[in-house]
């Protein structure tokens, strides 16, 4: 799941996160690896980002494969071992909570080739230990990790750490007067371009375009789409009721949508029109129509109520777009179904309140990581083990984490409030160096 974060006050939008421009991931829907298009140099599509690109001389280029978890990359960050005991709360913190996030990363980290040196042996072990135990749990990590506090180049140790949700949406399969906002799944011309395989120097770079005569040119913007330039007609998931609760669903990355008839839809991210992110908050902001602390989720809802004819000028404002895919449900009885929450950059389900988003420059994905920070609005100590097991296009920074809080409303008024100080220690198998 990449979604964005709700940017406020002074924070400005990068791109899950959650958007912006997310991390590619095991579950994403794309095309065969042996679609070939005819396509311009690509560099000067990133650089352009919303304008047309001129047409240099043509560059066949075949569409990215699916993505493995990343190997460890080298790392924009300084790391320093400590002793455990200089971890805040790590005695009084409930570590086997995090335990089934834990168990349900092994495999994916275990089965790519990348990161199977890393994590095979430590899992292997893990695979012994019984859960009802948290004494034994604990001494697991104690006895096989070594704990890093990670600090940012100019060595800080402090960040940013934000919150995001699993929504709720009422919603139906087909368009009806209460129900008129489209989820669209991603369009058959929508390309995501691998600028890797031009230049080494842009490795893990993408971009997404679309194909006009014979050049590559940027994908349509939101106005784009939803002025119905773009061909997504027929590629309708759901339709739902509010165009500011389909907005924030983009941003959170993934939701449910509970249908007319009782049953329930889970989506995820699928793809972005490859657009960065602007925060409608900070525009709001910037034209003093909302002050830098009522611009959360709940502000934006309540001024959007309030000028409803203003609202899909706002929402354009932000020319990202985000397209979905139908998440099937886990299998029964199975660890998956037990934790039951969306599906994250790593492929496997997050667990509520013990994963988060972070910026794999510096927190490789799959990582235990502990986390110091305060609950939303108050000094409230806020410190346990978790897992990095998401991305977001606003995920940016060494000590930086979008706290995953679950599902529902509840969860929700805690992730639109969260903008807190903290700090992280990453936990790394302690027979492996760190890179």
């Amino acid at each position: 799941m990449v979604h964005a974060t709700m940017k406020i006050a002074s924070r400005s939008a990068t791109s899950a996160s959650s958007s912006i421009q997310p991390t590619p991931q095991p579950s994403r829907h794309r095309r065969p690896a042996g679609r070939r298009v005819v396509a311009v140099l690509a560099a000067a599509l990133w650089l352009s980002s919303c304008t047309t690109v001129a047409p240099p001389v043509p560059v066949e280029i075949t569409a990215a494969p699916p993505a493995a978890p990343a190997p460890p990359p080298s790392l924009p960050a300084q790391y320093v071992a400590v002793d455990w005991a200089t971890l805040p709360g790590w005695a009084d913190d409930d570590v086997a909570a995090a335990w089934p996030a834990f168990r349900v990363g092994c495999p994916a980290l275990v089965a790519a080739a990348t990161t199977q040196p890393t994590w095979q042996r430590v899992c292997e072990l893990g695979s012994a230990v019984d859960a009802r135990q948290p004494a034994a749990v604990r001494t697991f990590f104690q006895t096989h990790f070594t704990p890093y506090a990670v600090r940012g180049a100019d060595g800080r140790d402090g960040g940013l750490v934000t919150g995001y949700y699993e929504p709720l949406l009422a919603g139906s399969r087909t368009r009806t007067a209460r129900f008129g906002v489209p989820l669209f799944a991603p369009p058959e011309d929508l390309l995501t371009i691998d600028l890797g395989s031009l230049y080494p120097e842009l490795k893990d770079k993408r971009v997404r375009g679309r194909v006009e005569g014979r050049r590559v040119v940027p994908y349509w913007t939101r106005d784009d789409i939803a002025a119905g330039r773009a061909p997504v007609a027929g590629l309708e998931l759901a339709w739902v009721e509010n165009p500011v609760e389909a907005f924030f669903l983009e941003i959170q990355g993934s939701g449910r949508v509970a249908l007319a008839d009782g049953s329930v839809l889970r989506v995820g991210y699928a793809d972005q029109n490859g657009h960065p992110y602007r925060s409608i908050g900070r525009v709001l902001i910037d034209r003093g129509e909302l002050a830098p602390e009522r611009a959360s989720m709940q502000g934006i809802r309540d001024w959007g109520r309030r000028n409803p004819d203003k609202l899909p000028a706002l929402l354009n404002e932000n020319p990202s777009y985000v397209f979905f895919r139908a998440v099937p449900p886990p299998a029964p009885g199975s660890l998956e179904a037990a934790i039951d929450g969306p599906i994250g950059t790593l492929g496997v389900p997050l667990l509520r309140e013990r994963t988060i988003a972070v910026d794999t420059r510096s927190v490789p994905l799959g990582t235990p990581v502990f986390l110091a920070t305060t609950f939303p609005l108050s000094s409230r100590p806020l410190q346990r083990l978790v897992l990095a097991q998401d991305t977001g296009g606003a995920i940016r920074g060494a000590v930086r984490a979008d706290y995953f809080w679950g599902f529902g409303d509840a969860a929700g008024r805690e992730a639109g409030r969260m903008r807190q100080e903290g700090r992280m220690w990453v936990l790394w198998p302690r027979e492996v160096p760190l890179p």
